[in-house]
């Protein structure tokens, strides 16, 4: 969530003393992100934990404030905020003002949420039997992204894309594949726009113009109609409806306000309690236009269309070159989604621009969203395991050139997996070609399909646990990068089995190694 860059955290440490049977903080403030399937950041997850222990002390006197960031495109929507609100409350905890669930347009609720709080704050110092003064107020940041204001601010940003050429596109996988995963290469030469390894590329998308019309064309709006668009000012309804709303998706509150408008009784039953796992399958694969079609007749007024959809949000890519490297370029990795569902061929907005929609003389709206939890370590002789199956393997292909580029003799060490090796072997003739020279000191893959039982990237650990356990000994730093339901969970839990096995650990001795290695600096996740 790189809006919430823009959040001051003005409010200091934790006054903190334990007593037999409660804790005694006084005034905490939390900022709480949410990723992957409603999991806490992952430096949080040791203190969540904390929090969740069965016989954990309640608070004697905590008076907290929770902010919740999220995106309302995803399912569990600020659910680790809103878990982490209810577990300080059932501590013993009392609210100074009620939890704000941000989305990722954060202004209007960041201010609401600002305003309830600093009256809270307030009355506190106002109050003549507190000895608490407003700077004594604890401020904790329980978010992977929210960074604090600094002096330096970056050229270009969201509100202010680069335009960058592109240099180079071409496919990744083999035309036998069931997929297509495309590299990019943009030019920022001549420009400010600067990154790490490690760092994302934040694109701004465009929906098809072909579905807008088919848009237009149902709902009998003229494209050339002004319509006013927050933040933007007034536009015509066909860009509105290109450049800055989502089409392609639904949420709950989309479904909410468009039954509310045209009183459509099934998905009224849709949004009770009891219909929730409905509404969410309903929501999965549908966009706008299918409501137009099931519900036709529904918006009259373009500001109605307008207020009900959610703002179209940039899309992360890991970078996959190195400054050092690649001097004027950024590489992206990017896997093109594409699906059929309900009769309509449908794709990933930001994908099949790239794919469909972006040619050789294109320039793509971007702009850098920096990862300071993912980097490379300072010294150069320590040791790298990097975990990245399908397009995760994208920053530390920017990992390994940034290595050459910079002489660094530490060794390497790449766990990669995809389906097939003959299809989706992602930068082949670059990774042989570094393994070959010895510069890439292991490489070990993982292709699912290539032989009678499939083979993941955690199995390729376990097969090698001696040895990873051996790299983990002499100071090795691990970094994951990829899906974080599935994958990110299996390597994390196939980590403590290794730890344990390898160690001679039980399970709490284990959870502490782990948590250690965080702690230090040399367990790095880029999950999503």
């Amino acid at each position: 969530m790189g809006a919430a860059s823009c959040i001051a955290v003005w409010l200091a440490s934790i006054q903190t003393e334990r007593t037999a049977g409660s804790v005694g903080e006084r005034y905490a403030v939390l900022i709480a992100s949410t990723y992957g399937e409603g999991d806490p950041p992952d430096a949080v997850q040791p203190f969540y934990n904390q929090l969740c222990m069965e016989h954990f002390p309640r608070f004697k006197s905590l008076s907290f404030a929770v902010l919740a960031l999220g995106d309302s495109n995803y399912e569990h929507f600020c659910k680790f905020g809103r878990d982490l609100d209810e577990k300080l409350a059932a501590l013993g905890g009392f609210r100074l003002c009620e939890r704000v669930d941000c989305d990722v347009d954060l202004d209007a609720s960041f201010a609401q949420w600002k305003v309830a709080l600093h009256r809270s704050i307030v009355e506190i110092t106002a109050a003549p039997s507190t000895t608490c003064k407003p700077e004594e107020v604890t401020g904790v940041v329980a978010s992977s992204s929210v960074q604090t204001p600094s002096k330096r601010t970056a050229a270009h940003t969201r509100d202010n894309p680069f335009l960058a050429p592109i240099v180079d596109k071409r496919p990744l996988t083999r035309d036998v594949s069931t997929k297509l995963t495309l590299h990019l290469a943009l030019s920022i030469a001549g420009s400010e726009v600067s990154y790490e390894s490690g760092d994302a590329c934040g694109v701004i998308p465009q929906n098809d113009l072909r579905l807008v019309e088919e848009i237009l064309h149902k709902l009998k709006f003229s494209p050339d109609i002004s319509v006013q668009i927050p933040k933007s000012g007034t536009v015509s309804m066909q860009v509105a409806l290109l450049d800055h709303l989502q089409i392609t998706r639904l949420t709950r509150k989309m479904v909410s306000a468009y039954a509310t408008m045209g009183r459509c009784q099934h998905l009224m039953d849709l949004l009770t309690l009891e219909q929730q796992q409905n509404l969410d399958a309903y929501v999965w694969d549908r966009g706008l236009i299918d409501l137009l079609y099931e519900y036709p007749e529904v918006v009259r007024d373009p500001a109605d269309l307008v207020a009900m959809l959610p703002k179209l949000t940039p899309r992360l890519y890991s970078i996959s070159s190195s400054p050092a490297a690649h001097y004027g370029e950024i590489h992206t990795t990017v896997a093109v989604v594409r699906y059929r569902s309900h009769n309509r061929e449908r794709g990933g907005v930001c994908s099949t621009m790239f794919a469909d929609r972006s040619h050789a003389d294109s320039h793509l709206p971007i702009y850098i969203q920096p990862n300071k939890k993912f980097r490379l370590p300072q010294d150069g002789a320590r040791p790298i395991i990097m975990i990245g199956p399908g397009t995760g393997v994208a920053p530390f292909r920017g990992f390994l050139h940034e290595h050459r580029a910079l002489g660094a003799t530490g060794k390497n060490w790449l766990f990669f997996g995809e389906r097939s090796a003959a299809s989706d072997y992602l930068y082949r003739e670059e990774l042989e070609s570094m393994r070959k020279d010895n510069f890439l000191t292991r490489l070990d893959l993982a292709f699912s399909r290539d032989q009678g039982h499939k083979v993941y990237v955690q199995d390729k650990m376990l097969e090698n646990a001696p040895t990873v356990w051996s790299w983990l000994q002499d100071g090795a730093n691990l970094y994951v990068c990829g899906d974080a339901s599935r994958m990110a969970k299996d390597v994390d839990a196939t980590l403590h089995t290794i730890v344990e096995q390898q160690g001679g650990m039980n399970t709490d001795a284990a959870q502490e190694y782990v948590d250690a290695l965080k702690d230090q600096h040399r367990y790095h996740r880029d999950v999503y």
